[in-house]
């Protein structure tokens, strides 16, 4: 995020002298609420350089399972007496608050327990080979970035990261007998060259995206202020319509990608590639907004990145830095209800433990990063949530979508497969709004008859340069998502017993998953008989694995209602019940990135403080250092 001093220009084109000093007087009340109201409430998390020397790669499991599982399960006597913050939930945005918070001297230095360390930032072993759940790639992630300097903090720079090859992912247009390969290329120049080469006609529309692109994905710092200024002034900078002035993200956001799209271009391919990878935020061009497409282009404009070890590696290297300070991180333990007390203030939590039944543990803040929707129905009394307003964004906003997962294990090394660290988008025809709701609409008897309109394929041993040190060097892996399952194909199985449901269940998911492996091989006709296993996964495995309702695999669905300005307002890290802090996508944005900076977020909401201007000071002091 730039600094808010950078708007000021902008007021000064585009506003009448009146209006102008109307925002100069806003801007200058927020410049003196940063400088005055929040900076010495509490320490600098970011204060200091936190990083040192990567240690080796730890492979052994029980060293892993140490700190990831048997030595992170709940018991009364693991809970510190002290606590100062309770975090429920484990997923980067849930980490990276404990993690802030312990950073900060404040709070018990952070003291807090996570519980429910099973979310789409981990793995699953299958057969002596590992699987990540959520994290596929990751943009970003250049030295001294500010996301990658936000990460070398909070695992002290543990987390490694390998970056994928050049052309990261491939669009895949058309039938099996007329399929057209597009690399998407990192680079601006790089990326413009190899479009050109499969759409010479359309130079124009081409500069023309990567301009918009550019244009709307440098002004969504906007989205993060209404995320840390007062309520009280981002409802002013809403209401009044200044912050559509600032800059063009929210005029994006209300016109649909589709739109822009068809503005650019009438060629239904090159259309398709530039909305390739909307699956990385689950929302169709119709639907969704152009700056949530635009910012997932310029986030991989770079090139993609994955973690060295795997997605576990995260909360890996994050968990010894809070449990170092005094923190708790804890599993295994469900958390079935947010404690309130008469003043309705958030107290605690109760936590369902196996062997003594239910225990309440206290703090004075509690923060959520299960999602709104579980934090709502579930977590909240039902007379406090009604209080919340988180009522009326789920009446407003649906869950985003689900998705069927096939994960294969293949004999044979990345060299003697032809395996790339990439992604393959592969795309039935041109239409694919069309083809995906064609789909969606079949029965689920149908579906095990036919092939998926739009398939993600990615091979993550190929990605991981450790995989042949920690898992097998004889053994790939291959994932494939489709996004175009309706979870009411399966949700009539949803309460039987997980791995012993009914075999008409396993039938239509393994019939689905064969279909999307046979399309897989008719890509790769070498992996056809390197087959050892495949494994699927439905929405029912997501609500039972990482703990949601429908399935869901990113939390409220990214439609335009949800990213816009006002929807923003109420998506907020604090809450109307005093105690009670939200984090995770669900206040932010989707994916890892979106889920570690709601951490800032909310940390900084926590302790009163503008903890995304403390990181971007120590970004600052890194940068200078490397030139200097």
């Amino acid at each position: 995020m730039a600094t808010l001093a950078t708007y000021f220009a902008v007021f000064a084109e585009n506003f009448s002298a009146t209006s102008l000093l109307i925002s100069v007087s806003v801007l200058s009340s927020v410049f003196l609420l940063r400088k005055f109201s929040r900076s010495d409430k509490s320490c600098n998390p970011f204060k200091e350089d936190a990083r040192r020397p990567p240690e080796p790669l730890v492979i052994d499991k029980d060293a892993r399972n140490k700190v990831l599982k048997k030595g992170a399960a709940f018991s009364v006597e693991k809970v510190p007496s002290d606590l100062d913050a309770i975090v429920i939930g484990s997923g980067p945005g849930g980490l990276t608050t404990a993690d802030i918070l312990r950073k900060s001297g404040k709070h018990g230095a952070g003291s807090g327990a996570a519980w429910e360390t099973r979310r789409l930032s981990h793995t699953f072993g299958l057969k002596g080979l590992q699987f990540d759940c959520g994290i596929h790639y990751v943009g970003k992630m250049e030295d001294s970035s500010t996301v990658r300097v936000l990460l070398d903090q909070i695992t002290e720079g543990q987390l490694q990261w390998a970056s994928l090859d050049d052309d990261y992912d491939v669009a895949v247009l058309g039938e099996p007998d007329q399929m057209r390969w597009v690399p998407i290329r990192c680079g601006r120049q790089q990326y413009k060259q190899e479009l050109l080469q499969h759409f010479p006609g359309e130079e124009q529309a081409i500069e023309m995206f990567l301009k918009k692109t550019k244009e709307v994905a440098d002004g969504a710092d906007i989205l993060g202020v209404l995320k840390i200024l007062p309520l009280w002034l981002c409802k002013v900078l809403v209401k009044t319509g200044i912050v559509h002035v600032l800059n063009s993200f929210f005029r994006y956001m209300s016109r649909s990608t589709k739109e822009v799209l068809d503005e650019l271009t009438d060629n239904a391919g090159l259309k398709t590639v530039f909305a390739h990878n909307f699956g990385d935020h689950g929302v169709l061009p119709s639907k969704s907004g152009f700056a949530l497409q635009a910012s997932l282009a310029e986030h991989f404009r770079d090139g993609g990145y994955y973690p060295v070890g795997g997605a576990s590696e995260i909360a890996f290297h994050i968990i010894p830095v809070i449990k170092k300070a005094g923190g708790a991180v804890l599993c295994r333990a469900p958390v079935s209800q947010i404690l309130i007390d008469n003043d309705g203030r958030a107290t605690g939590v109760r936590v369902q433990d196996k062997k003594v039944g239910e225990v309440d543990i206290h703090a004075p803040v509690i923060v959520s990063a299960t999602g709104v929707y579980n934090t709502y129905h579930n977590l909240l009394p039902t007379e406090v949530a009604q209080n919340t307003g988180l009522g009326d964004v789920l009446k407003a906003v649906s869950q985003s979508c689900s998705c069927l997962s096939v994960f294969v294990g293949l004999r044979g090394t990345k060299e003697e497969l032809g395996l790339k660290a990439q992604n393959i988008w592969l795309f039935a025809g041109n239409d694919m709004e069309r083809l995906q709701e064609e789909y969606s609409s079949l029965t689920p008897e149908e579906a095990s008859e036919a092939d998926p309109p739009v398939l993600f394929i990615s091979f993550p041993s190929a990605k991981d340069p450790s995989w042949e040190q920690r898992c097998s060097p004889e053994r790939s892996t291959c994932t494939i998502l489709n996004f175009s399952i309706p979870p009411a194909w399966f949700e009539r199985w949803n309460d039987e017993c997980v791995k012993h449901r009914s075999d008409e269940y396993q039938h239509l998911k393994q019939a689905i998953g064969q279909h999307m492996w046979e399309q897989t091989c008719r890509l790769f006709p070498e992996l056809q008989d390197k087959v050892e296993f495949i494994e699927v996964a439905t929405s029912i495995s997501n609500n039972h694995y990482i703990n949601v309702s429908h399935g869901e695999i990113y939390g409220l669905e990214h439609c335009r209602t949800r990213c816009s300005a006002e929807m923003a307002l109420k998506l907020r890290p604090e809450t109307p019940v005093p105690g009670l802090f939200l984090t995770g996508q669900d206040i932010f944005l989707t994916g890892f990135v979106g889920s570690v900076f709601s951490g800032v977020f909310t940390a900084g909401a926590v302790l009163e403080r503008y903890v995304i201007q403390d990181l971007w000071n120590l970004c600052k002091k890194i940068k200078d250092k490397k030139t200097q």
